[in-house]
């Protein structure tokens, strides 16, 4: 059977739910943007959002909904490390233990983080073993309810939220780039996009090593893939969701890919031009976007700034390189 897809109202209903929790992150322009794309492009800063990443938003939308049971015996994620840090501040606000595995070699800044936040960090091996069926154990083991970082239906609903944000402070948009990696925050912002902006082309935008999404796009079905070797570590997906899927499949324009050339280039821009810290995986929408400039003249052009969790010294050595 097809999963019962989330709507518009889901991510207006996670609107409430965040309101006074997660920052209504700011939308930025810039002039040199505007006259290099001959169009007006806005920025939606999600780095700048409470854990420096999106994903915040769909982390607290699924775990203020556990029941009094489920928050006695709290949750469990794997992530690479922006989920990891949502689903452990979350889980701080409301109460409840958080249980994250993480890959051993995630930035050092992002498990340092989980642990901050108070999250109960376990390692793995991403090349190795399964982080799905691991935390699937842990959570029959212990209790804990699996809160996955993208294929979920609270969660995709939550990031919706940032596009719907966007589109309430710029108007309608002709084009939407959103980072892409399994797909929550596309597919969130896909529901937003169609509901508030019915005239705008979404595009995904994941990394040119780790194109499962673009492959699974084209074919129309699911395609895994090996661990994709990327600087976008936000975006090493091996597949997209069930329900994230079905949403791109039916609301997304395309799926487009990024070097990681490409975005060493925006990281660059952005911290000389605008003065903001982004990680290679937030890049990916400008990026694209980049690339497309010449097809954008003349439009209204928006891209979400995914996060900005990167560690110090793997910054400046990606700039200085």
């Amino acid at each position: 059977m097809a999963p019962t897809l989330p709507t518009y109202d889901d991510v207006a209903a996670a609107a409430a739910r965040l309101q006074g929790q997660a920052h209504r992150t700011p939308v930025l322009t810039s002039r040199t943007v505007d006259e290099a794309f001959g169009a007006q492009v806005f920025f939606k800063c999600e780095n700048l959002q409470r854990m420096g990443a999106f994903k915040f938003r769909g982390a607290y939308n699924a775990l203020s909904q556990f029941t009094p049971e489920q928050r006695r015996a709290g949750v469990v994620a794997f992530s690479s490390g922006n989920h990891a840090q949502a689903i452990a501040l979350s889980a701080r606000i409301l109460g409840m233990p958080a249980t994250i595995l993480m890959p051993n070699d995630a930035p050092a800044a992002k498990i340092e983080a989980t642990r901050g936040y108070g999250g109960r960090v376990l390692l793995f091996d991403r090349y190795k073993e399964d982080r799905e069926q691991i935390c699937r154990e842990l959570a029959q083991k212990e209790g804990l309810t699996l809160i996955p970082p993208f294929d979920h239906p609270h969660v995709l609903a939550g990031q919706g939220t940032a596009a719907k944000e966007l589109f309430e402070e710029v108007g309608p948009l002709d084009a939407l780039f959103v980072p892409l990696g399994g797909g929550g925050l596309l597919s969130g912002c896909a529901l937003a996009a169609k509901a508030l902006a019915p005239g705008c082309r979404t595009y995904g935008v994941e990394p040119e090593a780790g194109n499962d999404a673009q492959q699974s796009f084209r074919k129309g079905e699911i395609v895994h893939i090996a661990t994709p070797q990327t600087i976008a570590d936000g975006a090493q997906t091996q597949h997209v969701g069930e329900f994230t899927f079905a949403i791109i499949r039916r609301d997304v324009t395309d799926i487009l890919t990024a070097s990681d050339a490409e975005l060493v280039e925006c990281m660059r821009f952005l911290a000389t031009r605008m003065k903001m810290v982004v990680e290679p995986t937030g890049c990916l929408g400008f990026a694209a976007a980049r690339r497309m400039a010449s097809d954008l003249r003349g439009q209204r052009v928006g891209v979400v700034i995914s996060g900005g969790n990167v560690d110090l010294a793997r910054f400046c050595g990606l700039l200085a390189g």
